[in-house]
């Protein structure tokens, strides 16, 4: 086949890219075209995603993809993170700008829900598990406040609708990142309406849910005309970013058995699960706090979300203000030198969603719990790097719990990856294999739907053999495995009495 071009405009909680994807027929090649950096603002006390600001990059980026040199752009897709949202009002009249999943509206908020709807019962309804910023309790929150907001909205689309919206005007609901609301039913396969109206929640203003390979046409004429890209369409990937990074896990599927291996999409977050072809709602599910999250070609991601990265991300942005000049590379370096398995904290406990000082967060959790109070900066890394890879292992177990059987494999994917003593970590924690790669996963999960919807790739299987064949992985094996299975009593004790 000739050589055709898709661009991924994949955008995370930290920074996004555009990317373009050149595919010959048999291998994928990338092309980062344009990177910005992304996070909140705090506003008066509250805190926004800035809407237009990334609006700008990404009227940047698509311009610097239409200056490229070679073949023109078939398509165009965007992906970002869950749970965050945006409203119109009456002739598309953008309400505000979306507030970010970490502003303190959500504090205590579960509890509050729970009190008018039981825990038990939403669970019924949407399979998902229960975190605090998820957009229900976002909008139970504006509700309980007597937001004006939800008075004059017309329509509700979650943060790469909008982005599609700008792009196309085309309004849509992509069924990945509707399924991180905590109002869909994956059983009915349609919001959950019953349980929207308990909450007095405005249940018109949700469109239908359209899937992952969905074309909504063109580009704006002006924005087509400004980035020249004047022949290419949008076509939704899966617009949940870890949708497009579970898409990238370059695992071979083996027809009529059970799979072997299970996922962690690593960055700012790490979400660990098994791909399955239906959603299991249960009570094992429920007690486990797991979730059901909607995958590509009909798929569920059942998984936990586990603190990833943003443990080291804020440590560095700490020092850094201080007048530290550490580099990314530094915070890979450091924790090596450090004592391993010293101290352990709770990586998703409440105290770590949003800390002012984080390293000071770490210290304060070993001083309180009776353990080694890291000593300086590697010390503090090295905690907090060993503590992630503990809770792979808590995570695990209870994945091979709902698969039925051992996992053998565990692939990590993104940008995490390239913290490679993470890597390591994680396969000394499982004592497991750990294959780690491909770095830039959603952006490629991204553009090889694309691919799939354009026909130049059959299956979501085939598209997962092309990743095999256009990028190496790193495969790391456990050391030591009796320090880290001694450990593991002690990080347990942790988690349970600090959660």
């Amino acid at each position: 086949m000739a050589e055709k071009a898709y661009l991924a405009i994949d955008m995370g909680a930290s920074s996004g890219r555009h990317v373009v994807g050149r595919f010959d027929g048999r291998r994928l090649s990338l092309e980062e075209v344009y990177r910005f950096e992304n996070g909140g603002i705090e506003v008066l006390g509250s805190l926004y995603w800035d809407l237009l600001g990334l609006w700008t990059h990404i009227r940047n980026g698509l311009r610097a993809a239409g200056s490229q040199p070679g073949g023109p752009v078939t398509s165009v897709g965007i992906d970002t993170w869950g749970v965050d949202f945006g409203l119109l009002a009456r002739d598309d009249v953008l309400l505000a700008n979306p507030n970010h999943y970490r502003d303190a509206r959500t504090n205590g908020m579960l509890e509050k829900a729970f009190s008018i709807v039981p825990r038990a019962e939403i669970f019924r309804h949407t399979g998902l598990q229960f975190m605090q910023f998820n957009t229900l309790y976002q909008l139970v929150a504006m509700r309980l406040a007597r937001s004006p907001l939800l008075e004059i909205a017309r329509r509700f689309l979650m943060m790469p609708d909008l982005f599609h919206w700008m792009l196309t005007g085309e309004k849509s609901n992509e069924f990945t990142d509707a399924t991180t609301t905590q109002f869909f039913n994956p059983i009915q396969g349609t919001w959950a309406a019953e349980l929207l109206r308990r909450f007095e929640l405005p249940v018109g203003i949700f469109g239908p849910i359209v899937p992952p390979g969905t074309d909504l046409g063109p580009l704006r004429p002006n924005v087509a005309a400004e980035s020249g890209l004047g022949g290419a369409h949008v076509v939704l990937p899966g617009t949940h970013d870890t949708a497009s990074a579970v898409m990238a896990v370059p695992a071979a599927s083996r027809p009529g058995q059970r799979p072997d291996w299970c996922y962690i999409s690593l960055g700012t977050w790490a979400l660990m699960g098994v791909e399955s072809p239906q959603p299991v709602v249960n009570d094992q599910v429920l007690a486990l706090n797991f979730t059901n999250e909607g995958g590509v070609g009909n798929t569920y991601r059942l998984l936990k979300n586990i603190c990833g990265l943003w443990l080291v991300q804020e440590c560095r942005r700490v020092w850094n203000q201080a007048g530290r000049q550490w580099t990314w590379e530094d915070l890979n370096r450091m924790p090596a030198a450090a004592k391993p398995l010293a101290s352990f904290i709770n990586p998703d406990a409440q105290e770590f969603l949003a800390p002012e000082d984080m390293p000071g967060a770490i210290r304060s959790f070993c001083a309180r719990t009776g353990q080694p109070v890291p000593a300086d900066e590697g010390a503090v890394l090295r905690c907090a790097l060993d503590s992630i890879a503990m809770k792979f292992r808590h995570v695990l177990g209870m994945c091979e719990e709902l698969a039925g059987g051992r996992i053998g494999t565990i692939h990590i994917v993104g940008g995490g990856t390239q913290n490679r003593q993470l890597c390591q970590a994680a396969a000394d924690a499982c004592g497991r294999r750990v294959l780690a790669g491909p770095v830039e996963a959603t952006a490629i999960g991204n553009l090889m739907m694309q691919a799939v919807a354009a026909g130049d790739v059959a299956s979501i299987a085939q598209a997962r053999e092309v990743i095999r064949n256009s990028f190496a992985v790193e495969e790391y094996q456990p050391r030591e495995p009796a320090a880290w299975e001694g450990a593991f009593g002690k990080f347990l004790k942790i988690v349970e009495t600090r959660q």
